[in-house]
C-alpha cells in the first residue's frame, strides 16, 4: 500500500490560498477581476434591513384596533424620529389627549387595524465585506461578492477564537517549548500577531488585549484559561464571532503542548511580515479550521514559488501528531504502514502504523489516533 489518507492540519511555506468573500444579502460589488486588494479593501457592500420595533398603539391610545389607522399621524412608509408623535387621540372636546411616540429612528413599516399594532423599522444597517487577504480578485459574483487569491505561507490551527484580522508577525519566545507569559508582552506588540511556544497564560491574553495586539498564535491552551478569557464555557459550537479584542489560534491542542517545530520555524522565518489571521472554528459537519496566511512579499516571489497545496496523504516519512492517549500531542514520523487489520486491546480490529518519535522511541498506533501534519 503506497499511502493512506487521514485528516490533518496543513502547514506549508508556499501554496495558493483562495477565499470567497460573499455578502449576506445581494448588494454591490465594488472591485473588478484583476484588481489588487489588501486585507482592508472593501470588495462588496449592502444594507441589511433595520430592526423591527412593535408598538401596541391601540393600548397606548386606549382605542379599539379598528380605530388605530384614523389616529395615526404617520402613514406606512413615512420617516420617523425617536420621540416623535406618530399617533394621537383626543377626548372630552379636546381637553385630554393620548400620544403614541416613536421609540426609534426609521420608518413606519405597517399599521394593523386587526391587532392595533404598528411596526416600526429602524434605518438600514450598512454591511461591508473586506478582502481579508492581500492578493488579486480572480472572479466576481455579480451582486454577491468575489473570489480573492494569493500565494503565500499557510498555517492551519486546531482551535481558535476571534474573527478576521491582520498584523505583522512578532515572535516573543526563544523556542517552541517556551510558555508565553505577560512579562513577554509589551507596547511593542501593538498591532502585531504574537507567536508563542507551548502555552499562553490567561494573564498574557489579557496583556495582549491591553497593548492592542491583533492576534496570538500558540501551541497549547488550558481550558480554564479559555473559560477565563471568554467568560463562559464555549461548548460544541462555531467560534469566530467573539469580540474579545484579540484573535487566538491554537496549533496543537489543549494543555501545554510544544508548537510543532516546523510550524514554529516557519513563523519565525516570517517575523516582521504581514499575516492574515482568522480564529473561526467549527468541529462538526462542514469543518472550519482557524488559520494564518502570510502573503508573499512581491509578485516575483509569487510567480517563482512552487505551490505545495497538493497532498499525497499518509506515507512513510509523513510527519504526524498523536491525538489520543497515552501519546497525546506528541509529534513523530511514520516509519511503517501495515495494510492489514490488527486486533487491538479492545478486541476490535483496525489498521495501524508505526510512529517514530523525536526521541527515537517507536510505537504501534491505530491510524485513527494520528493526525497528519501536511
Amino acid at each position: 500500500m503506497a499511502h493512506a489518507y487521514t485528516p490533518g492540519l496543513k502547514v506549508t511555506d508556499r501554496m495558493t490560498v483562495s477565499k470567497r468573500r460573499i455578502l449576506p444579502l445581494k448588494g454591490e460589488v465594488v472591485v473588478e477581476v484583476g484588481d489588487m486588494v489588501t486585507p482592508d479593501t472593501v470588495v462588496a457592500r449592502t444594507d441589511l434591513p433595520g430592526n423591527v420595533e412593535p408598538m401596541n398603539v391601540a393600548n397606548i391610545l386606549g382605542v379599539p384596533p379598528e380605530d388605530v389607522p384614523e389616529c395615526m399621524l404617520k402613514k406606512e412608509g413615512d420617516p420617523i424620529q425617536r420621540g416623535e408623535t406618530i399617533g394621537l387621540t383626543k377626548s372630552f372636546f379636546g381637553l385630554f389627549k393620548s400620544e403614541a411616540k416613536s421609540k426609534i429612528d426609521g420608518t413606519v413599516e405597517s399599521i394593523s387595524s386587526i391587532t392595533g399594532q404598528v411596526l416600526l423599522r429602524g434605518h438600514p444597517i450598512p454591511v461591508e465585506v473586506t478582502a481579508y487577504l492581500e492578493g488579486k480578485v480572480m472572479e466576481v459574483f455579480p451582486k454577491e461578492g468575489v473570489l480573492v487569491e494569493t500565494v503565500g505561507s499557510f498555517v492551519q490551527g486546531i482551535f481558535g477564537v476571534g474573527g478576521e484580522t491582520h498584523g505583522e508577525i512578532k515572535v516573543v519566545v526563544e523556542d517552541n517549548s517556551s510558555v508565553l507569559t505577560d512579562s513577554l508582552i509589551d507596547s511593542s506588540c501593538e498591532g502585531k500577531i504574537i507567536v508563542g511556544g507551548s502555552l499562553v497564560t490567561a494573564s498574557a491574553i489579557t496583556k495582549a488585549i491591553e497593548v492592542k495586539a491583533k492576534g496570538i498564535v500558540i501551541g497549547g491552551l488550558d481550558d480554564k484559561d479559555l473559560r477565563e478569557f471568554l467568560g463562559f464555557d464555549i461548548g460544541v459550537a462555531i467560534t469566530g464571532s467573539e469580540a474579545k479584542g484579540v484573535t487566538l489560534v491554537v496549533t496543537e491542542g489543549f494543555g501545554q503542548i510544544s508548537m510543532a517545530g516546523r510550524t514554529f520555524d516557519l513563523l519565525k522565518s516570517k517575523e516582521g511580515e504581514m499575516a492574515c489571521i482568522n480564529g473561526a472554528t467549527q468541529i462538526r459537519a462542514g469543518v472550519i479550521r482557524p488559520e494564518l496566511v502570510i502573503p508573499l512579499r512581491s509578485d516575483s516571489d509569487a510567480a517563482g514559488s512552487k505551490d505545495e497545496s497538493s497532498s499525497m496523504g499518509l506515507a512513510i516519512g509523513s510527519p504526524v501528531r498523536v491525538i489520543r492517549q497515552p501519546y497525546f500531542g506528541i509529534l513523530g514520523k511514520v516509519c511503517e504502514l501495515q495494510p492489514e487489520l490488527h486486533k487491538l486491546e479492545s478486541e476490535s480490529k483496525a489498521r495501524i502504523l508505526t510512529v517514530e518519535f523525536d526521541d527515537g522511541k517507536k510505537s504501534i498506533i491505530p491510524r485513527a489516533n494520528v493526525e497528519l501534519i501536511e
